[in-house]
């Protein structure tokens, strides 16, 4: 009987002091068969187009439309142009189109995305993940542009703003906790490969306008940008702004760190820089893969890179992600600089106000 109480006692100090550990401890659970301090690192970034490379025009094989995966992703996305230390392996698990819900079971074209994180974690020592989700869920972003283009065909009165103007909000709102549970999984599978909350960065970024009132009025068509302007003022003003203070709730309610790309693409969305400057934008027009609509597999994508930063832009949001990375501030905002290129402001006046 005593040693029986002694072997309980035993095991309720152990399971006291795992619990302690959990609590306090901003490393590894030392007990795992895979200390994570022991292995490579890494960075690792997931959620859908925007961190994918989608835009760039060049992908990964297997990422292209093999096998039915569109996820395009590229070499030129914004984790293979970090500023990483020499040794840190850039891993990027993003894919187009993806929801909130592809985080937490698979899309029928890859396995979930916390499944492959948690396999990477076994094997790399993952110093950040990056996570860029939400425009695919309730917002539907692509469905907003879509609205748009329609509404500039049609000339409807007010464009598609005044059609979105109530439902945005309510969208955004329906949106925040499927990107809330989509980080609860990014947690758990990090949990499971031995690494508790403080033994790696986790940060959620917004969204950059990809469109706004600078488009050159020769390509608010279809030659480039099929927009009214009431609408581009609305994007880049309006909607994305409340979409990333949206997202900076559900980081707030997370524990994530936050980057705040809202008005990162001022100055250089698509058809910015007009006819005489297109290398000014760091968004693609609008664009059509022709040779893809011959091809009945391959025809419903041959849009799907319209809006989205092409690989001057992932340079710049790399850039400023990098920055941000160097810091332990819990949030930022990509801001120009005096040379125009985006670098990341922890200054409390810029957050607030949002100017520099």
């Amino acid at each position: 009987m005593r040693a029986h109480l002694t072997r309980v006692l035993t095991f309720a100090l152990v399971g006291c002091l795992v619990a302690l550990a959990l609590l306090v401890s901003d490393r590894y659970l030392p007990a795992l068969p895979n200390e994570p301090e022991r292995l490579p690192p890494a960075v690792v970034t997931l959620g859908d187009s925007t961190l994918s490379g989608e835009g760039t025009g060049q992908y990964d094989p297997g990422t292209d439309g093999a096998g039915g995966n569109w996820c395009h992703r590229s070499p030129a996305a914004v984790v293979h142009q970090l500023p990483l230390p020499p040794g840190v392996t850039p891993i990027n698990i993003a894919c187009s189109g993806a929801k909130s819900a592809d985080v937490a079971a698979p899309n029928g074209r890859e396995r979930a995305q916390a499944r492959q994180l948690a396999e990477i974690a076994r094997h790399h020592r993952i110093t950040a993940v990056v996570v860029q989700l939400g425009a695919n869920d309730d917002p539907g972003f692509t469905d907003l542009v879509n609205r748009c283009v329609s509404a500039w065909g049609s000339r409807v009165p007010g464009g598609c703003s005044k059609q979105m103007r109530d439902l945005w909000p309510q969208r955004l709102q329906r949106m925040q906790p499927k990107v809330r549970g989509a980080l609860q999984q990014v947690r758990d599978a990090m949990n499971s490969a031995g690494y508790t909350p403080g033994g790696y960065s986790l940060v959620l970024q917004s969204y950059a306008a990809p469109v706004g009132p600078d488009v050159a009025p020769p390509l608010r068509n279809l030659s480039g940008c099929p927009f009214q302007n009431v609408d581009l003022q609305w994007i880049q003003r309006t909607a994305v702004p409340q979409l990333s203070r949206s997202l900076h709730q559900v980081a707030d309610e997370t524990g994530a760190r936050f980057l705040d790309l809202s008005q990162a693409g001022r100055g250089h969305g698509a058809c910015s820089g007009g006819n005489a400057h297109p290398d000014r934008e760091w968004f693609t027009r609008l664009t059509v893969d022709w040779d893809s609509l011959g091809d009945d597999a391959r025809a419903q994508h041959a849009m799907q890179a319209s809006f989205h930063p092409n690989a001057r832009g992932d340079a710049q949001f790399a850039r400023c992600l990098g920055d941000f990375l160097g810091t332990s501030a819990p949030e930022a905002a990509c801001r120009p600089d005096g040379n125009g290129d985006l670098r990341a402001v922890t200054d409390a006046a810029t957050l607030r106000t949002g100017h520099p």
